[in-house]
């Protein structure tokens, strides 16, 4: 009976502990989205970039089709969103995040950009992957 006691126990902490680290996880990926968004409302499109990985692997899917690459991806936001009138002030509503393997986490939501020449509303997937210690975007579907 001791025995049994005793594994209980283990399993219990052991849940505990997974629980709160996949919770850890989720507020480190918020964080970063939140910094996103007042680096985007700022019009820093390189503060904003921080959330991606910097990489020739990432992959931006959007209107107009899938973008490869950290670079182009920042060329287009600069291209597309020249000035502060046309960032505005960007918000998430983040509807569900779930991890999807070992460092792995997707992120559905809705995003809001309140502007002077338009807003703009939209929804998005995004995945976030834990790179050398960091949790970044490595894809992101955003329409």
């Amino acid at each position: 009976m001791k025995k049994l006691i005793v594994l209980c126990l283990i399993m219990t902490s052991f849940f505990c502990q997974a629980q709160q680290t996949e919770s850890e996880e989720k507020k480190a990926i918020i964080a970063i989205m939140k910094a996103q968004e007042k680096a985007w409302s700022n019009h820093d499109l390189e503060g904003f970039m921080k959330g991606y990985w910097k990489s020739d692997e990432l992959k931006f899917y959007g209107s107009n089709g899938l973008t490869k690459g950290w670079q182009q991806t920042l060329d287009n936001y600069k291209k597309g969103y020249p000035s502060k009138a046309h960032t505005g002030i960007l918000k998430f509503k983040v509807n569900d995040i779930s991890k999807a393997g070992e460092g792995v986490y997707w992120v559905m939501g809705e995003y809001h950009l309140t502007r002077k020449v338009g807003n703009a509303d939209g929804v998005f997937m995004i995945i976030f992957k834990k790179i050398d210690g960091e949790w970044k975007i490595v894809a992101d579907t955003s329409c």
